[in-house]
């Protein structure tokens, strides 16, 4: 145990090996997942877990990337498991500052279903976030059926959905804490477009793969949001 804590409980270390897991290779799709981490520290993180054994370093067209090793992979079910414990018991801890749009909206990208539109085009998500830092206000994402790009700056391409929402409710959203419907009847999600695509936008936005329903010490589950200081209160 303690030997495993040298390699996995640098500061970090975990949250690196959960973006290789969630399918990030290069080195700016992890930084992305981890936008709080220096650069510097990020490389630090890879090259500690490369002498570990728990990463490799692979050359392709797009540069070098990283890829865990069988003993990388065998770190996955307890990467589940300590989300899980999280989304359970210290949930009540999260903060308004503890949020950001980007870390959202690139967790969003690369776990919607872009089946779940029409097969035969291009379907544009605008989602703005008026209570977000500078810069980080408005995203684009632009679902095909090979896959989903997320843009920060307009892409140029028409807009099919058009989704207006303040950061914790989208967040509360995605991490289950409250259905997208629910949050569109009453905590002040907007959505307008093409009648057909905002039907289907719930399914094809899902939900953090790594997320689950908040409980009570118990195993009951609770309803309603369950960040601190969203500036509204707790819906229940």
């Amino acid at each position: 145990m303690a030997k495993a804590a040298e390699i996995l409980c640098e500061r970090w270390s975990l949250l690196v090996i959960r973006e290789l897991t969630a399918g990030s290779r290069h080195f700016n799709d992890v930084k992305r997942g981890v936008p709080l981490m220096s650069p510097s520290l990020l490389s630090r993180r890879l090259k500690q877990l490369e002498a570990a054994g728990v990463v490799t370093r692979t050359q392709d067209e797009q540069g070098i990337g990283y890829d865990l090793t069988p003993a990388g992979v065998e770190l996955q079910p307890l990467i589940e498991l300590m989300a899980h414990w999280g989304s359970k018991w210290v949930r009540r801890r999260v903060s308004h500052d503890d949020l950001d749009a980007g870390l959202l909206m690139w967790d969003i990208r690369r776990t919607v279903d872009p089946s779940r539109f029409p097969k035969d085009r291009r379907v544009v998500v605008h989602f703005q976030f008026h209570d977000a830092s500078a810069g980080k206000r408005s995203w684009w994402l632009v679902s095909q059926q090979d896959g989903v790009d997320l843009c920060l700056e307009d892409p140029g391409f028409d807009i099919d959905v058009e989704v207006q929402a303040p950061i914790h409710v989208m967040t509360a959203v995605w991490m289950h804490d409250i259905t997208f419907r629910a949050a569109v009847r009453s905590l002040g999600l907007k959505v307008s477009g093409e009648r057909d695509i905002c039907r289907r936008l719930p399914e094809w936005l899902g939900a953090s793969a790594l997320a689950h329903p908040p409980e009570a010490a118990t195993g009951r589950r609770r309803d309603g949001l369950v960040f601190a200081d969203v500036g509204g209160g707790h819906a229940g």
